[in-house]
This record gives structure tokens, sequence and C-alpha cells, in this order.
């Protein structure tokens, strides 16, 4: 095989890896953001104002961090979080 094409094999192995987990990892983070937005229910659980900002602060700094990544300008943030 000549560079060209063993250098594409590559990049389309990349990318195969890329696509088969973005599939799995965004929907299962989707299902978890779904399970975080099940604790707005006041029927079930009490919670303040503040609670839910922080919550929803957190959840938004994550989405900001991963857009900053991907557009190759940002860093991974810290995977603490605490009410």
């Amino acid at each position: 095989m000549c560079f060209f094409s063993v250098l594409l094999f590559f990049m389309r192995d990349k990318r195969v890896k890329f696509v088969e987990l973005a599939n799995k990892r965004v929907t299962k983070c989707i299902k978890d953001m779904k399970l975080v937005g099940n604790l707005a229910n006041k029927a079930n659980y009490e919670f303040t104002e503040d609670d839910a900002k922080k919550v929803v602060r957190a959840l938004q700094r994550e989405v900001d961090s991963i857009r900053a990544r991907f557009a190759d300008t940002g860093s991974a943030s810290s995977l603490d979080f605490t009410l």
C-alpha cells in the first residue's frame, strides 16, 4: 500500500471509532440529563431556587467546555459537583 492509502485507512478507522463512541456516549449523556431533569419534580423532591441554579450552571459549564474543546480552544473541566 502507498502512504496515502495507509493514511486514508487510519483516518477512516478514527472516524468509525469517533462515530461509534459519540453515538453511545451522547445517547447515555442525554438519558442521564433527563434523569437530572426529573429532579425538578417538586412532588417528589424538595430543593431551593439556589439548588436548581447550581445544577443548571454546572451542566451549562460542562456543555460550554465541550463546545470549546470541539472548537479546539478549551481544556477539560472539573468532574466535581456539589450543592
